[in-house]
């Protein structure tokens, strides 16, 4: 298959991979080749001659791999944003072949001698704080991945990371599945009212798309909670389309979601390790598994505290409408009551200032240039992975290339839910690369030549997403190991969560909030309100966050050999130990369709949005008041943590911007968790 784009890196820009040259057929055979080509590269690193050194070891195993690394992330992305049924069928096929190429490397006991020899010798190699790195990060992949364990222990991992792998496709498929099945279909405008005239004609255009012309269609969005909860104005509306939600692949997604757990249960303590919480921990900032359950532990009762005083407030609305108890799916609703009468503040009222163009160009990429020098020039004839998806190049302050950005915003049936960075090309000084970075976001299409108008929180996720775009960008390290986003799981939502703080600051939303038809700035009054408003719904969404991350918990930290019947009743059995079952208040992802942490690489580390929120907090109050420039401030910020990727510990990049380690006094002030709870 010679005529396979993969097989050579042509010359496009930036290293853009060449969509209009990639079909679906090309996958598996490049695949295929790029493991032969990687094996028979370690091959050649075992069999060099007069022992290892760090060049021909090291090195040469950064270097290796390349057309598999090509593949794999053009792939990643293609199965993620589009996806078809061939493709599915590849991802099954792939899955569990490379887990296998996985292990063939890291349990290769030639290839792993040369690495413990130069472990041990590494005090006296003269080598630089990133080349050091690497050997010890290397040293530690393979002895995590099981290179010191017995031939029959060997064995027995190697089928459990086949297994795992091919579950974790099968529960992600599943759950696509399931989310387009449960979309909720309506036959009357009328049953949607509350939503807004530009919502409602997006639902009769999904519907004409989804095959059901003349009704309407609400496709579910991946969490739990469903935004058109605080709009809709028909309770039994609003209940069928949370039912719908929190229903979805209840039957397909029980019985993977326990064998998943139980074999990471027992692959940990085949590594050494009570639990598979214990494993991932252990690799990550947080260390240990007492760190993480004492801060969760912690927060559980202040959560519920003012989720309780939240309560209160919507009983006394909704008592109105004579609902003597709000349920699941009145909390939504009440709150945008609450909301609208004690801050004045209508969410639907701010769409017109949110229109997507603007928030993109005059929001997320003038806060970049604010902060950091950045320009973007959009290349239009330059093809992506989809036609919806945008290519723009990015520009250094003095002119020079950065890399690539690519967005693609708008939903679509063959798209997984939420919202993702990925990068297609990673930056290596060893190569020479520059970064190709990519973010994905499920915004409703709007009707023909309507605007897309966003909610206040998907302008908060479009500046979510950038911040790990940026991330991606600014990495500048020399070995791909260390490139942009790859650092410990509990530290990747940090740069991301600081980055979100650009949508406020009063500069920048004067530049991209304005009416979409008139051109008139959001009102200072309604944005002094709203930041107020932020404020209220703080207990439910530490709630429903908490209860997520205290089921991922229940479920990664079974021990070996640990037998679970049923998923639904396991889940209910967590949260009502763990002190937070909520009927009210569901779990922001519930287990059948909870894909961060049996699919998606958050097992056990579902955690790490609110660990990364104590640096966040703190990043934020630092930036104002530092005593620098906003761009004195973005240039320490790039140098000394974005830049450095893994390439250090990530918290000592943390002390080299602040100045200290972290403080958590911030985000317990950020989230009304601060009265009456001892900081530790």
């Amino acid at each position: 298959m010679t005529e396979n784009p993969f097989f050579a890196a042509g010359p496009l820009v930036g290293g853009l991979p060449p969509y209009a040259e990639i079909r679906e057929e090309h996958y598996l055979p490049a695949y295929e080749r790029g493991m032969a080509e990687q094996l028979a590269e370690i091959a050649a690193i075992t069999g060099t001659p007069g022992g290892p050194t760090f060049e021909n070891t090291l090195v040469a195993l950064e270097r290796s791999g390349e057309l598999l690394r090509r593949v794999d992330a053009v792939f990643r992305n293609q199965s993620s944003s589009d996806t078809t049924e061939l493709l599915d069928e590849v991802e099954a096929t792939v899955s569990p072949l490379l887990a296998a190429h996985h292990d063939a490397i890291h349990l290769d006991q030639e290839l792993f001698a040369r690495v413990e020899a130069l472990h041990g010798q590494r005090a006296g190699l003269g080598l630089d704080p990133e080349s050091l790195r690497l050997l010890e990060r290397w040293y530690t992949a393979f002895v995590r991945s099981g290179a010191r364990l017995g031939t029959a222990e060997q064995t027995r991992l190697r089928e459990l990371n086949a297994e795992l792998a091919a579950l974790a496709t099968t529960f992600q498929q599943n759950v696509n599945t399931a989310t387009r099945a449960a979309a909720l279909v309506v036959d009357t405008a009328e049953e949607l009212a509350g939503l807004s005239e530009g919502a409602i004609a997006g639902a009769a255009e999904n519907a004409r798309v989804l095959g059901h012309p003349g009704r309407y269609v609400l496709s579910l969005k991946s969490p739990s909670h469903q935004p058109e909860l605080a709009q809709l104005s028909d309770r039994s509306v609003r209940e069928r389309l949370l039912a719908a939600s929190l229903g979805r692949g209840v039957a397909e997604n029980g019985p993977p979601a326990i064998r998943l757990a139980e074999l990471r249960a027992e692959r940990a303590a085949l590594l050494g390790h009570p639990s598979h919480a214990a494993y991932v921990v252990a690799d990550e900032t947080a260390g240990t598994v007492e760190a993480v359950s004492g801060l969760l532990a912690r927060l559980v009762e202040p959560a519920l505290a003012n989720a309780r005083r939240e309560a209160a407030e919507l009983a006394k609305v909704a008592a109105a409408d004579g609902i003597g108890e709000i349920a699941a799916h009145d909390w939504a609703y009440y709150s945008e009551k609450v909301r609208q009468a004690s801050y004045q503040v209508d969410a639907a009222a701010l769409r017109p200032y949110f229109e997507l163009e603007r928030v993109l160009r005059d929001g997320v990429f003038f806060a970049a240039g604010l902060a950091y020098g950045l320009t973007f020039t959009e290349r239009p004839e330059l093809t992506a992975h989809h036609p919806d998806a945008r290519v723009f190049e990015v520009f250094e302050q003095d002119g020079s290339p950065l890399g690539l950005f690519i967005g693609d915003f708008h939903a679509r049936a063959s798209k997984r839910g939420g919202a993702w960075m990925d990068e297609l090309v990673g930056q290596s000084g060893l190569t020479g690369r520059r970064p190709v970075v990519l973010n994905n976001l499920n915004i409703p299409r709007p009707a023909p030549g309507e605007p897309a108008l966003l909610s206040w929180d998907e302008v908060r996720t479009m500046f979510h997403e950038f911040g790990h775009a940026l991330h991606g960008l600014f990495s500048d390290v020399t070995y791909p190991l260390f490139a942009g986003t790859s650092v410990p799981r509990d530290f990747v939502e940090f740069p991301s969560q600081v980055n979100e703080m650009w949508m406020v600051r009063p500069e920048v939303l004067a530049n991209y909030a304005r009416h979409h038809e008139t051109g008139e700035p959001l009102p200072a009054a309604l944005v002094e309100r709203m930041t107020a408003a932020e404020g209220f719904g703080q207990g439910y969404r530490t709630v429903e966050y908490l209860a997520a991350t205290l089921l991922d918990w229940a479920w990664h930290t079974l021990p070996a050999g640990h037998r679970v019947a049923d998923a639904e009743e396991f889940e209910a059995r967590a949260l009502a130990e763990a002190g937070i079952a909520v009927p009210a208040i569901p779990p922001r992802y519930r287990t059948p369709y909870f894909q961060h942490i049996f699919s998606s690489g958050y097992s056990a580390g579902y955690y790490a949005y609110i660990w990364s929120e104590v640096l966040d907090a703190d990043t934020v109050e630092w930036f104002g008041g530092n005593g620098r420039s906003v761009r004195e401030s973005g240039e320490l910020f790039r140098r000394e943590l974005l830049a450095r990727g893994f390439s250090r510990d990530p918290l000592e990049s943390f002390r080299a911007v602040v100045g200290r380690a972290p403080d958590t006094a911030p985000l317990l002030a950020r989230r009304g968790l601060d009265q009456g709870l001892t900081v530790r």
